[in-house]
């Protein structure tokens, strides 16, 4: 790690991505209140965002690879 990036908590991260997930808050809204690039929390989106598949069907590994890199290619 660099010297002087910032470290951040994983409940932190959630905490900020459960904000934009819950749709009032917006990318600029949140750097401004918690002094976070917005490309940083952009990812941390794409990292931690819930997959809901129905409690009868699973998700083999490769399927889950796969969204992962279409959320990836998605603003």
């Amino acid at each position: 790690m660099a010297k002087n990036q910032k470290s951040y908590t994983l409940e932190f991260k959630q905490q900020i991505v459960d904000l934009y997930n819950a749709g009032g808050t917006s990318y600029p809204q949140l750097e401004r209140e918690y002094g976070v690039n917005r490309g940083t929390i952009s990812g941390w989106v794409k990292q931690l965002f819930p997959i809901k598949v129905p409690e009868e069907e699973t998700v083999t590994l490769r399927e889950y690879k796969a969204l992962q890199k279409e959320n990836q290619r998605q603003p």
